[in-house]
C-alpha cells in the first residue's frame, strides 16, 4: 500500500522537478541579450543624441562600432560608462577621458538602471544595425503601417506568454497532484471503483478553464491598452505637405531660429505653425527658392494675395475671380520662365511647362475642404499628441530651456520634416527621469529652496525633473 502511495508522489515530484528546469532555462533564455529589446531600448533612450544609422554624429557620437572601440578593456567598463560616464571620466578612465575630450561639455545621459543583459541587447542592434545584419527594417514600412509604436520600456509581450505557459504548467501539476493524491486515498480507503482521472478530465477542469480564461484576458487588456496608449505615435511619420518647405535650407543654411517662425513655442502651450505672413517677412524680398525655384514660394503668394509682378499685396484679394487670379501668378511663371531661359518669346513646350506648374500650384493650394487658392496653407500636422495627453511646449522651452531638437531631432539637417521621437508616455516618463533641471540663474525655480540648499552643500549633485512632480500623471492628463 506504502508503495501505491509513494508512486504517485515520485510521479508530481519528478514533474516538478521538469518543470523547475524548464522554469530556469526559459529565464535563463530571455535573460540573454536581446536584439528586439534593444531595439527598443535604443530609441527609448538612446536615438534622442545618436544617429540611428550608427555610423553617423548626431549629438553624441556614432555608436557602430563601439563595442571593438572598447575592446581592450573589460566589458564592465563598457557597461559602467553607459551607467555613468561622468563617474568613469572622473575615476581617469583612458578611454573615458578620451571621449570627453573629444564630445565635451557634451555631458551623455546617465542610466543607472539599465542591466547588464539590455545594455548587451542595445549594442547587439547597434552593431546588427551598423554592419547591416539586421534587418531591413526600413522606416518607410514603419511610416506606410501608420508609424512605429514599440513598448516603452523594454518590455516584450514574449514574457506574457511565458508567464501563461508557466502558470499553465503550474496549473495542470496542481490538478495532477491533487488527482493523485484523491485516488490514492480511495485506494486506502478500500475503495476499488477508484479510477484515475484522464487528460480530458484534467484539462476541462474548473482549475484550467478559469486560468486559461484569466490568461485570454490578460492578454487581451494588455493588447488594449498598448494599442490605445500607441493612438497618435507615428515615429518617422513624414508626409507631403502642399508646400516643399525645407527646414535644412532655412534652420540649417540660413540658420533661422526655430522660435523665429515657430514664435509660440516661448509663451504659450503650442507652437504655432506660422501663417504666410511671417514666411513674407522674407519673401517679399527673397522671390525665388533656392532649391525648388518659384514654384513653391508662388503658392506662398497665391495663399496671401501678394503680386510679384509690382511688389504689392493685391486690394480686394479674397473677391477676385480664379481667371484674374490666374493671369496675375501666371505672368510671373512665364516672366521668370524666360528671364531664366533668357529667351522673349515662349514655345509651345515652354507653354505647357508653364501650364503644368500653374496646375500643381492650384492641386497644392486647393482641396475639398478649402475650395478657393486664396486663404491659410493647409500645413498637415506631424506631431499629433493624443487628446487626452497635455504639453505646454513654453514649460519646456523657456522655463526648461529644453532645444527644441531634444523632442525634434536635428532639423536643420532634415529637408523633409518629420517626427523624430516616438512621443510616447514611456519616451517622456523615461527623459523625466534622467534629465537635470536647470536650477542656475532661473527665477521659476527659486521656491525649491531645500534643493538649492542642499545643492550647495554637496548633498546632491543634481535635480531631476521626476524629484519635482514631473512624474505625477496630473502633469499631463489633467
Amino acid at each position: 500500500m506504502y508503495l501505491t502511495l509513494y508512486q504517485p508522489l515520485m510521479f508530481s515530484h519528478r514533474l516538478i522537478g521538469l518543470l523547475l528546469l524548464v522554469a530556469i532555462s526559459t529565464a535563463s533564455l530571455f535573460a540573454a541579450p536581446d536584439i528586439e529589446i534593444g531595439k527598443t531600448l535604443f530609441k527609448n533612450n538612446c536615438a534622442s543624441c545618436h544617429n540611428k544609422n550608427m555610423k553617423d554624429k548626431l549629438t553624441g557620437p556614432a555608436l557602430g562600432g563601439a563595442v571593438e572601440r572598447w575592446a581592450s578593456y573589460p566589458k564592465e567598463d563598457l557597461h559602467k560608462w553607459v551607467r555613468n560616464s561622468q563617474a568613469l571620466i572622473s575615476a581617469g578612465h583612458p578611454k573615458a577621458t578620451e571621449l570627453w575630450n573629444q564630445w565635451k561639455p557634451t555631458v551623455m545621459t546617465a542610466f543607472p538602471n539599465l542591466k547588464d543583459d539590455e545594455i548587451e541587447s542595445i549594442f547587439l542592434y547597434v552593431e546588427g544595425v551598423f554592419k547591416g545584419t539586421y534587418g531591413p527594417k526600413p522606416d518607410a514600412a514603419a511610416v506606410a503601417a501608420g508609424g512605429q509604436n514599440g513598448g516603452d520600456r523594454g518590455f516584450s509581450p514574449i514574457w506574457i506568454y511565458v508567464a501563461f505557459g508557466v502558470l499553465l504548467s503550474l496549473a495542470l501539476f496542481l490538478w495532477n497532484v491533487m488527482s493523485d493524491l484523491t485516488y490514492t486515498r480511495k485506494l486506502a480507503l478500500g475503495d476499488t471503483t477508484a479510477a484515475r482521472a484522464s487528460i480530458w478530465d484534467k484539462l476541462t477542469s474548473k482549475g484550467v478553464i478559469s486560468l486559461v480564461l484569466f490568461g485570454l484576458i490578460l492578454f487581451g487588456g494588455y493588447t488594449t491598452a498598448n494599442n490605445a496608449i500607441s493612438l497618435g505615435r507615428q515615429q518617422n511619420y513624414a508626409p507631403d505637405q502642399p508646400i516643399k518647405f525645407s527646414h535644412a535650407t532655412h534652420a540649417g543654411l540660413n540658420k533661422i531660429d526655430c522660435n523665429y517662425c515657430h514664435d509660440g513655442a516661448r509663451r504659450s502651450k503650442q507652437s504655432v505653425i506660422p501663417g504666410a505672413s511671417t514666411c513674407m517677412n522674407c519673401h517679399r524680398a527673397i522671390k525665388k527658392g533656392s532649391k525648388y525655384g518659384t514654384t513653391e514660394l508662388t503658392k506662398i503668394f497665391t495663399s496671401i494675395g501678394y503680386n510679384p509682378n509690382v511688389d504689392k499685396y493685391i486690394e480686394n484679394y479674397d473677391n477676385l475671380g480664379m481667371d484674374t487670379i490666374t493671369e496675375i501668378y501666371k505672368k510671373w511663371i512665364s516672366d521668370n520662365y524666360k528671364s531664366e531661359n533668357n529667351v522673349k518669346d515662349l514655345t509651345e513646350n515652354a507653354q505647357t511647362e508653364i501650364e503644368n506648374q500653374w496646375h500643381e500650384i492650384v492641386a497644392a493650394m486647393t482641396s475639398e475642404q478649402k475650395h478657393k487658392i486664396q486663404g491659410p496653407i493647409e500645413w498637415i500636422r506631424i506631431h499629433n499628441l493624443p487628446d487626452h495627453v497635455y504639453f505646454n511646449h513654453s514649460q519646456h522651452v523657456t522655463v526648461g530651456k529644453v532645444a527644441c531638437q531634444k523632442c525634434h531631432g536635428n532639423v536643420e539637417n532634415m529637408q523633409t520634416l518629420r517626427q523624430y521621437a516616438p512621443l510616447s508616455m514611456g519616451w517622456c516618463i523615461n527623459c523625466h527621469r534622467q534629465t537635470d533641471v536647470k536650477f542656475t540663474d532661473n527665477p521659476y525655480y527659486e521656491n525649491y529652496k531645500t534643493y538649492h540648499e542642499e545643492l550647495k552643500k554637496g548633498e546632491r549633485t543634481s535635480v531631476k525633473v521626476s524629484d519635482i512632480g514631473g512624474l505625477e500623471c496630473q502633469k499631463c492628463h489633467y
